[in-house]
């Protein structure tokens, strides 16, 4: 059985996802499958991959659902995913070609069920490396810790084990199709710490159609998901004041933006949510009128 799944979410994406496909038949590594999730496409999609499983080059495993979002395309590979690694490779990004051969090597001399996975890193289509490296002097780390206590940046790429991943399922709001992917990884830190591995696994490009770019209009459209995601980070058992502070104010703007107006009832800290609301409010309202349509 192969070791490791590169899953692929995609929505109306198959003018870019053949550059994927293209770097994942050049692996140095052929141990994977490639797991596409396609979320509802009205594009050609499912043709396109259709006829690469015919090409026989590599074993393809497609599964097309009704639209959800990431978070629920997420939720549905990880509920077919039977290897023992996987990752997360989007529709608009591709992996250098020895990548895959990377992450087993690593994984074989250091990995164990005492980790979570391996981080490694994300790089621009120039080789330049998003944000900042790992730090060397350390071999294992939450993904929490390496934002908040290492001041590390910039986005990075995560290899889990598959058995861990099945927990702590995104929640489906109807109407709605979006909640933080990091929701689930920082459930995992709460147990488990991840291999740090300075080397690239993928390389990214920020389309203007991807979620990083509309984030205001996802805060707006997807005010439960965000709330949900947002008092789930302040029950966090070791995160600072300030950081609880600070999604108790997006807890207030995204519970306004869905007019939850029992929120105060349902938090988990009414000593971080009362203070806050002043900041909430006015986060509320900027985003209302960054959205505002004409």
């Amino acid at each position: 059985m192969k070791q490791l799944t590169v899953f692929t979410p995609s929505y109306n994406r198959a003018y870019c996802l053949h550059v994927c496909y293209e770097s994942l038949k050049r692996q140095s590594c052929k141990d994977f499958i490639w797991l596409i999730v396609d979320d509802g496409s009205t594009d050609d999609t499912e043709g396109l991959v259709k006829t690469w499983i015919k090409e026989g080059i590599l074993e393809i495993n497609y599964y097309r659902q009704e639209n959800q979002g990431m978070h629920g395309a997420h939720n549905t590979a990880y509920e077919l995913i039977k290897t023992e690694l996987n990752v997360c490779i989007d529709s608009d990004d591709y992996m250098p070609d020895d990548a895959v051969e990377k992450v087993l090597s690593f994984w074989k001399k250091y990995g164990s069920n005492k980790v979570s996975g391996i981080i490694g890193l994300d790089v621009f289509n120039n080789n330049k490396i998003v944000g900042t490296k790992l730090p060397k002097h350390i071999k294992y780390s939450t993904l929490f810790d390496l934002y908040n206590k290492y001041g590390v940046t910039g986005d990075k790429k995560l290899v889990y084990r598959t058995t861990l991943t099945k927990n702590y399922p995104y929640p489906i709001f109807r109407g709605e199709k979006y909640v933080g992917l990091a929701y689930k990884y920082y459930m995992l830190d709460k147990d488990y710490r991840m291999l740090l591995m300075n080397e690239a696994i993928c390389s990214v490009e920020y389309l203007p159609d991807g979620s990083s770019r509309n984030m205001f209009h996802q805060y707006r459209n997807n005010p439960n998901g965000f709330s949900f995601y947002r008092k789930e980070l302040m029950n966090l058992p070791f995160t600072s004041f300030v950081f609880k502070f600070k999604q108790a104010i997006h807890y207030v703007s995204s519970s306004l933006l869905g007019r939850n107006w029992s929120f105060l009832q349902e938090t988990p800290s009414k000593m971080l949510t009362i203070p806050a609301l002043p900041i909430g409010i006015l986060l509320y309202l900027y985003i209302k009128t960054k959205t505002r349509t004409v």
